[in-house]
């Protein structure tokens, strides 16, 4: 099966074209309708035994919440994100409580895949979302202090793309993905 599965007709047009940005249009910003759009396809995602086990800080330029997450971002990331729209610090419930008694043990994976859906939802709405984990965690954790059973895993910035994707985008090959994680037996 070839690998070139992007040409037109193949791989779905929002997901070739996705990328992460690394320039956002600070000018452009994130309303309450595009956020609610945002939060309704990760609400949408699918989770073990449905437990939905994901939440959202979402916050932008000017309110009171993102002054409490900027400082937290390192210097490598808060030169782009901080002209996106939209900052999101995304969390997963992996514990019910403080007691440690699980939740969920697939909280982070599930987490993923309502952070896939919000992606592609903001490439269907014109909107760049660039997935980081380039933050002090203690800090921010320290700064925002989830409910108990809550871990901050990671953040997304969502705005108006001020870049082009890269003309190559390296990626592996189907066939590594089918036999890269496999031992071969002796």
């Amino acid at each position: 099966m070839s690998d070139d599965l992007t040409k037109p007709g193949l791989l779905h047009p929002l997901l070739a074209g996705r990328f992460s940005p690394y320039k956002f249009d600070p000018s452009v910003k994130v309303d309450d309708s595009a956020l609610d759009l945002l939060l309704e396809a990760a609400r949408w995602a699918p989770s073990a035994g449905n437990s939905q086990p994901w939440g959202f800080l979402a916050t932008r330029p000017g309110e009171p919440e993102y002054a409490r997450v900027v400082p937290h971002l390192a210097a490598s990331s808060a030169r782009w994100a901080l002209d996106a729209g939209l900052l999101i610090v995304a969390l997963a419930r992996r514990h019910a409580d403080d007691s440690g008694l699980l939740y969920s043990e697939f909280a982070d994976y599930d987490l993923g895949q309502a952070v896939a859906h919000l992606t592609v939802q903001a490439q269907a709405m014109g909107l760049a979302s660039h997935q980081f984990r380039a933050f002090d965690l203690d800090a921010l954790t320290e700064a925002l202090r989830p409910n108990p059973g809550w871990a901050i895993v990671s953040m997304i910035a969502v705005g108006a793309a001020a870049d082009e994707p890269l003309v190559v985008r390296a990626r592996r090959s189907t066939s590594e993905l089918r036999s890269g994680p496999w031992s071969t037996p002796s």
